[in-house]
């Protein structure tokens, strides 16, 4: 069993942990949603305020409950997409009109994007909205995945679709701070390589707020 500090990293654990949270999300999303984002490393890029408009997006984080030793689902993104091409993401996209909630979204855009039923899913719990430097209002949605699914990527929009162990991503010497230039400005990102994997920028900031919030 993959312990950190004490730290159990089952399926179950995770579950138990989102559930025991205290506060119930809604009550603490105003208050909160104002510290997650890229802004807690790019104070002067924050996208909040009179005359910015942020779309609506939710993700799905699923986290597949296999004994002790629970893994996270990731896709590798097609590099045709408009936004965030080639980059590795959860599943996930826009809010639309007909999405009845957040976590209806990022289960229809996971049926979509790699062909899981959301029968296998069990949400659990969901993150404050994280802002994204690109002008995102994301909503984390955490899930329980039961073993048994199958996968059917959408090759439009992915090209791979890996799991990492939840123990890596919880594992904080696992996370640094990198940056790139971007229009003219220096931006700061958290960054988890794993192997040939490159986890970085908004999925991995989702992560790392995971982490804080439950593992820290």
């Amino acid at each position: 069993m993959a312990t950190i500090e004490g730290a159990i990293f089952s399926a179950a654990d995770f579950r138990r942990r989102v559930l025991e949270d205290g506060e119930g999300v809604a009550e603490r999303e105003d208050r909160e949603a104002r510290d997650i984002g890229d802004h807690i490393l790019n104070p002067s890029v924050r996208l909040s305020g009179e005359g910015i408009r942020l779309k609506d997006a939710a993700v799905l984080v699923p986290v597949i409950d296999d004994g002790d030793e629970a893994r996270v689902i990731f896709t590798q993104r097609t590099k045709t997409l408009r936004n965030h091409s080639g980059q590795i993401s959860f599943p996930g996209g826009g809010i639309d009109a007909q999405d009845r909630s957040p976590e209806e979204a990022a289960l229809r855009e996971t049926e979509e994007e790699i062909g899981m039923s959301r029968r296998f899913i069990e949400t659990v719990g969901r993150m404050p909205d994280y802002i994204s430097g690109t002008g995102f209002r994301i909503k984390p949605v955490l899930a329980v995945v039961r073993p048994g699914f199958t996968l059917t990527p959408n090759p439009a929009e992915v090209d791979e679709v890996f799991e990492v162990p939840l123990s890596f991503l919880m594992n904080p010497a696992n996370h640094s701070r990198g940056s790139r230039m971007f229009q003219g400005r220096e931006r700061f990102f958290y960054e988890m390589p794993y192997g040939e994997r490159y986890i970085w920028g908004i999925t991995a900031g989702i992560v790392r707020s995971i982490y804080e919030r439950f593992y820290s």
